[in-house]
């Protein structure tokens, strides 16, 4: 099948040149558009058969990037979607689901067939693979993420690097001089992902700021990896008295395995977290926490691409503050 990025080499120009020159969204020269043109009968390329690059009619339809990588907390994911299907019905929107795990081919083949009239992208990592594409075709976007450099593209996130600083800034009013991070699985920060990349930083530099002794550690799901990681944390840091978790899966895993090991939450260790508000309320020890505010952020990013269809000004990037939820977890040192 003939592809836009075939038509766009074979008349000298970009694939978003070409989008544009078929579906007259944007304003092109008339010798480009027949360049262009020309291009796309030699190579037989066709559009979809609604017409929609000719009459640049719209799809009604907004594709979310969702890849199932290893790592990725399935729960979570569905909370994004639920809110970006439920906002987009709420502007008579459907939406596709692009779920390849790795790469730009999703996207890439909804901007050539025209299937969606935009794209919100999610697990962002810091230098995305996908945002050359993103930069570069007609198709508008919006990031669930903020990768490292956001010129040119529109993200919204929670601030993962202030939701770090204020778990230890918490932490550290409570007199808690030692402090351990337990965060994502390991292929999570090796793909550099960027908000467990920015709350690492957040939790580091709070520390440093504080004057805590700390340590962040990676960890996987399950019971035994909370117990790996528990014990390792108290034979390295055997002045523990605090730890920030993120990662939903091990909030109560980690609170079972400490008290296993002789440490009561919040009696000998205060345990706060990052992660959606009624998994902290649910916890056999209610935990304190900073809320990831799922159904906010897909309802913002389907806002902002609404907008942008529209032709309406957006911002570049949107960070939610971080808002902590004192519960049964924390208590001061030696309480």
């Amino acid at each position: 099948m003939v592809k836009i990025t075939d038509v766009a080499r074979r008349a000298g120009v970009s694939p978003s040149t070409v989008s544009y020159a078929l579906s007259g969204k944007r304003p092109i020269s008339d010798a480009t558009r027949r360049r262009v043109q020309a291009a796309a009968r030699e190579l037989g390329y066709r559009t979809d058969d609604g017409g929609r690059f000719r009459s640049g009619a719209r799809a009604k339809v907004l594709a979310l990037a969702v890849p199932m990588r290893p790592g990725i907390h399935v729960p979570v994911v569905t909370q994004f979607a639920v809110s970006v299907v439920t906002a987009a019905r709420a502007r008579d929107h459907d939406v596709l689901l692009l779920t390849q795990g790795e790469g730009d081919e999703g996207i890439g083949r909804v901007t050539e067939t025209g299937l969606a009239d935009g794209v919100i992208v999610t697990d962002v990592q810091l230098q995305d693979p996908r945002l050359p594409l993103l930069r570069s075709c007609s198709l508008p976007s919006v990031l669930i993420g903020v990768p490292a450099e956001a010129d040119g593209l529109t993200c919204v996130d929670l601030d993962f690097r202030a939701a770090g600083e204020l778990c230890v800034d918490h932490l550290a009013g409570l007199g808690h001089r030692t402090v351990a991070l337990v965060g994502s699985p390991p292929e999570v920060y090796v793909r550099r992902t960027a908000f467990a990349r920015r709350l690492v930083e957040g939790f580091t530099a709070a520390a440093g700021r504080h004057g805590l002794a700390s340590v962040a550690l990676p960890c996987g799901t399950g019971r035994d990896a909370a117990r790996a990681v528990a014990e390792r944390l108290l034979r390295d840091l055997p002045a523990l008295t605090a730890v920030v978790v993120h990662n939903e899966p091990l909030v109560d895993p980690l609170i079972e395995a400490f008290e296993q090991l002789g440490m009561r939450v919040p009696g000998d260790l205060s345990l706060t977290a990052v992660c959606p508000a009624p998994v902290a309320a649910a916890a056999r020890v209610p935990v304190t926490s900073v809320a990831v505010p799922a159904a906010e952020l897909g309802a913002r990013a389907v806002h902002l691409l609404i907008r942008k269809l529209s032709g309406a000004p957006v911002p570049g990037t949107t960070l939610l503050p971080p808002r902590l939820t004192e519960r049964a977890s924390t208590a001061p040192r030696g309480h």
